[in-house]
């Protein structure tokens, strides 16, 4: 069913958001959806990039008007079938519904998946359920199966998730936009231009393989230059840390002087859906602010640390030389700071393209270009520039400490001198 009237959000990355569905305009109104205005799409990033304030719903709604683009420019093509239009646009809007607070830091210290709580908040006893379902009694489990992957038709899939999807062409150029820096753009208008459907996924034609080129290079040099900077990866060592500590000083029979009674069921590991919805970045700071007065002194200075932006720093450093990482640990200990969260290893890790690798465990569908003869190549055999990243993984290793808490050591202190010494390489 069609709105009387084209709804339309004013963006800043696509100018214009257009609404024309009632399904998705009931969909943005759900409260479920708009706790995403509460969630920040990059995590801890504002402490690096102040702009970087920007939330995982208006990142959403940049996902949507993507695929909306897509699938309006599919139009007439053979292999779409018109039939997928309100799946695509339901999915692409609710891609990112089951994302948590400062997400990845908090999945991991719970082991917690937020593509697992997206499925069950689309199957779920939610109003995004309830609306999902007006369409018919097993659209909620489409939506699902094409977030999840395994839907039927891969070509619906693929515009979602992919090597070159809506999800990635919307957070590199937001992302940019918000953090101030040039890497992230590219000319997406280009891309969708030159965008084909086929059976198994959207391919380019050979015309625009220099703009997808930029979109694979943008996306290298945003993950080294803003996804994994080393103050945001500080920041996040210090949040997880926090969430560590909580559970710890839980598990031990702590006495708080401001109880985190929204925690509770993950340090049990029984987590409802109405548990999980519950948190968002606005409850957790909360309680941060509030545990920068608490009696035990680790859980105070990380969160102060956290609040007032005293992070740790950082230095480069060789995960294989065990020697060197133990006799550092040894004397943390000596100095009086416990280890399991003043000095704290941290790997970035990053595959910026990858060709096919049949039976690989997450294989990735590479991207293809159309041949004006109609014969499909993969990207890198026809790109010496994409070529020459293809299947090559960067990895980072840095140690992460606080640097206040070793120069207040005495200066002839020859703990101080030999962890400097380690330190400083």
């Amino acid at each position: 069913m069609q709105l009387s009237e084209e709804k339309v959000f004013k963006d800043p990355v696509h100018r214009y958001v257009h609404v024309r569905d009632l399904l998705i305009w009931d969909l943005i109104g759900t409260k479920e959806f708009q706790r995403l205005r509460r969630v920040r799409q990059l995590g801890t990033s504002y402490l690096t990039f102040h702009g970087a304030e920007h939330s995982r719903f208006n990142h959403s709604l940049g996902v949507y008007e993507i695929i909306r683009r897509i699938i309006d420019r599919f139009e007439g093509y053979e292999n779409w079938n018109r039939n997928e239009r309100l799946l695509c646009l339901a999915a692409a809007l609710l891609h990112d519904v089951g994302h948590g607070p400062f997400s990845h830091s908090f999945e991991k210290v719970f082991s917690l998946d937020h593509e697992e709580w997206t499925r069950k908040i689309i199957l779920g006893n939610t109003q995004v359920h309830e609306v999902l379902q007006r369409v018919s009694a097993d659209f909620p489990e489409k939506v699902a199966d094409v977030i999840n992957k395994t839907y039927e038709n891969k070509l619906v899939v693929s515009l979602i998730s992919s090597q070159i999807d809506a999800d990635r062409m919307d957070y590199l150029q937001r992302d940019a936009y918000y953090t101030g820096v040039s890497y992230g753009h590219f000319d997406m208008e280009r891309i969708l231009r030159v965008m084909r459907p086929t059976e198994e996924q959207a391919v380019i034609k050979k015309t625009g393989m220099h703009a997808v080129e930029d979109y694979i290079m943008s996306r290298y040099q945003m993950y080294w230059q803003v996804y994994f900077h080393p103050v945001t990866r500080s920041a996040e060592v210090i949040l997880t840390k926090i969430f560590k500590r909580v559970k710890e000083l839980y598990k031990t029979g702590y006495s708080f002087l401001y109880e985190p009674i929204h925690f509770y069921a993950f340090f049990e590991e029984d987590v409802s859906l109405q548990d999980y919805l519950r948190l968002d970045e606005s409850i957790v700071l909360f309680y941060f602010q509030m545990w920068q007065e608490e009696k035990d002194e680790i859980l105070r200075d990380l969160c102060q640390r956290f609040m007032n932006r005293k992070l740790f720093k950082y230095a480069e450093f060789n995960p294989i030389n065990l020697a060197q990482w133990e006799e550092l640990k040894n004397l943390f200990r000596v100095a009086g700071l416990n280890t399991d969260y003043y000095l704290v290893m941290d790997s970035s890790s990053d595959l910026p393209y990858d060709f096919y690798r049949p039976g690989e465990e997450g294989e990735r569908v590479p991207i293809y270009l159309s041949m004006p003869n109609g014969e499909l190549r993969e990207l890198s055999r026809e790109s010496e520039i994409v070529e020459s990243i293809s299947g090559k993984t960067r990895t980072d290793h840095k140690l992460y400490f606080p640097e206040d808490k070793i120069n207040e050591l005495p200066d002839d202190s020859q703990v101080k001198r030999r962890i400097m010494e380690i330190l400083q390489g």
